[in-house]
C-alpha cells in the first residue's frame, strides 16, 4: 500500500467533504480504539476544528485503558478533546425502557453505541460540525456494528479499509503502540472482544475480503454474519 498517497487522499476527501457541506469543523467518538485512532488524525490533518469525543458509558474499561489511549492519541496528534459520561444516562433509559419491555441481553448493550451517536449528533448540530464514522470494511461486511449507533455518520474515510490496513497505516503515521498492540473491543462490556464475539480472527476476515481465501469454516461463518446483517448495510424499506 502507499501509504503516503493513500493518506493525502483521505485527507482530500474529508477537506471537500467539509467544504461542501459549509461545515465550521468534525466531530468524531474517541474511543481509544484503533478506527477512532485513525480517523481522528485524517480528521485533524484535513482540518484544525477536529472534536474528539471520549464517552465512556458503564464498562470499567471505558474508564480506563480505553480512555488513557483516546487521551494519548489526541494529544500526540494535537486533538481537542471532551469527555461525556453516558453512564447514568443509559443506566436511566434502561430503567425507564425496562418498566414496560423486557430488555434482551442485545438490546441492553446496543444503547451505549446508540447513546453516543446521539451525542455526537446533538454536539454536531450544535456547532455546525459533521460526524465522522469511524467504521472499517471488515466491520461492514460483517455486519459488527450497531445500526443507528456506530453505523450512523455524515462521513466516512476509511470505511474500505479493513483491519490490517489500518494497523498498516497506524504503525505508519506513528500512532501509540498501546492502541496497535491491545485486541480490537468495542469496550461495551467487561472482557468483551471483537473477535470472541464473532469466532473468527479479523485476520481471516481479511483475507478473505483482500484473497478470497478461507477455511470453510471460516467462509461459514463469514457468510452466516454477511447474510445475517445486509439489512445493516441497506436504507430502510419504504413502500412504493
Amino acid at each position: 500500500m502507499p501509504y503516503e498517497l493513500e493518506i493525502r487522499r483521505r485527507v482530500e476527501f474529508v477537506r471537500e467533504v467539509k467544504d461542501f457541506a459549509g461545515a465550521k469543523g468534525l466531530v468524531f467518538g474517541n474511543s481509544g480504539g484503533k478506527d477512532s485512532a485513525l480517523v481522528g488524525i485524517l480528521c485533524r490533518m484535513a482540518c484544525e476544528n477536529t472534536l474528539g469525543l471520549i464517552m465512556p458509558c458503564i464498562s470499567a474499561s471505558n474508564y480506563d485503558r480505553d480512555l488513557k489511549d483516546a487521551q494519548a492519541i489526541a494529544r500526540q496528534f494535537d486533538m481537542e478533546t471532551r469527555i461525556i459520561d453516558l453512564s447514568d444516562t443509559k443506566t436511566a433509559l434502561s430503567g425507564a425502557i425496562g418498566r414496560t419491555a423486557s430488555l434482551s441481553d442485545a438490546a441492553l448493550v446496543n444503547i451505549a453505541p446508540r447513546l453516543r451517536m446521539a451525542t455526537l449528533y446533538a454536539v454536531a448540530a450544535s456547532e455546525n460540525r459533521l460526524v465522522a464514522g469511524t467504521g472499517n470494511r471488515s466491520e461492514g461486511y460483517m455486519g459488527y456494528f450497531t445500526k443507528w449507533g456506530d453505523g450512523a455518520c455524515d462521513f466516512n474515510p476509511i470505511a474500505d479499509l479493513t483491519v490490517t490496513e489500518i494497523y498498516e497505516l497506524l504503525r505508519y503515521l506513528g500512532a501509540p503502540d498501546s492502541i496497535i498492540d491491545k485486541p480490537p473491543s468495542a469496550g461495551l462490556f467487561e472482557g468483551q472482544t471483537d473477535e470472541s464475539e464473532m469466532g473468527i480472527a479479523y485476520r481471516s476476515i481479511d483475507a478473505f475480503l483482500l484473497h478470497g481465501t478461507a477455511s470453510d469454516e471460516d467462509r461459514q461463518i463469514i457468510e452466516k454474519f454477511h447474510r445475517s446483517s445486509e439489512h445493516k448495510r441497506k436504507m430502510p424499506l419504504t413502500f412504493r
